[in-house]
């Protein structure tokens, strides 16, 4: 028989950021405004909990706009979309509300602007995931996608003019290590003013690396298709730490915890804070004594919704009849 661990350490900050809540908001307030169906391309964001319910409500999730009846209402994701994509749902006529994150529009934008400059770009991510998809899709040619360092010696550009982009939800080192090698084999190319990793990506890296150290074992909650949460668990292991993933607290084993453990917790950008607290709940029942949060940054980021939808945010009409 396991015997019981002994306490839960909070990571701070953890789960939902400013762009997966504008994106949860957008959807929820058109099905309010225009009624049920409201298609939406692709997951709004990574997490089943939050599609499901979302599902429920009458959100039809779809990858081909093919299966978007005429007149109706479309979301993109928070991932963002290709130029291609954003053409055909204009040329079908839908009513189209953009749920991208500001901070991919960001490179979306920057992307375009150098184009017209006559740059080139190496993107750094991960081949398949939307949010890569959609910055790639915003050139029809002379963007290269870069995987990990051996990837750079692959990368053969047609002119000297480049410039380099990054999914905003790597890891940290893991782009600073492939962007070491992109300078040294192309000594001019042209860096973004900011890091395109978003600040809800570095916070809940650095909470993770801080965290660690301090724990036995640590539990990440978030989807397998979230590439920040992935990172999360990477980034644990990686510190000599044991980390497993978990959608919610069905998932956790009792062996994953010896006695005496302390078992740190955190969750991805898209993880919603009712599975931490369901986490928390579950490992009560197993033994922990006590939960605390380590100290951490208190993000304040807010981004507008897109017109239509209305001018203020739920938590600004919440907050002004409290």
């Amino acid at each position: 028989m396991v015997q019981a661990l002994t306490d839960v350490v909070l990571a701070e900050p953890r789960g939902f950021c400013a762009g997966v809540d504008r994106a949860i908001e957008i959807v929820e307030r058109a099905l309010t405004r225009f009624g049920a169906p409201i298609y939406v391309r692709h997951e709004i964001v990574h997490n089943t909990t939050v599609v499901a319910d979302l599902r429920a409500k009458g959100a039809i999730f779809i990858e081909e706009l093919a299966d978007v009846p005429p007149g109706a209402t479309l979301v993109f994701s928070a991932h963002g979309v290709s130029k291609a994509v954003r053409d055909e749902a204009d040329a079908r006529g839908f009513q189209v509300f953009d749920a991208t994150c500001p901070l991919v529009t960001k490179v979306h934008v920057e992307v375009a602007k150098l184009a017209r400059e006559g740059f080139e770009f190496i993107m750094i991510g991960h081949k398949g995931h939307p949010e890569v998809e959609g910055t790639m899709g915003q050139l029809k040619a002379g963007i290269y996608l870069v995987e990990d360092v051996d990837d750079v010696a692959a990368v053969q550009p047609r002119g000297d003019k480049l410039a380099v982009v990054t999914q905003t939800t790597l890891s940290v080192d893991d782009a600073a290590q492939i962007l070491a090698a992109v300078k040294q084999r192309f000594p001019h190319v042209r860096e973004p003013k900011k890091q395109d990793i978003c600040y809800a990506t570095q916070n809940r890296q650095d909470a993770v690396k801080l965290l660690a150290p301090q724990v036995d074992v640590v539990i990440v909650v978030g989807s397998p298709t979230s590439s920040n949460s992935n990172r999360l668990r990477e980034l644990a292991e990686r510190l000599g730490t044991p980390a497993y993933m978990v959608e919610g607290a069905a998932d956790l084993r009792a062996e994953w915890f010896a006695a005496g453990a302390r078992v740190g917790l955190t969750a991805g950008a898209s993880a919603p804070e009712v599975l931490v607290q369901g986490v928390v709940a579950r490992l009560r029942e197993l033994g922990a004594t006590s939960v605390r949060s380590l100290p951490g940054v208190q993000e304040t980021v807010h981004f507008p919704l897109p017109k239509g939808l209305g001018d203020k945010s739920m938590r600004e009409v919440a907050a002004s009849r409290s």
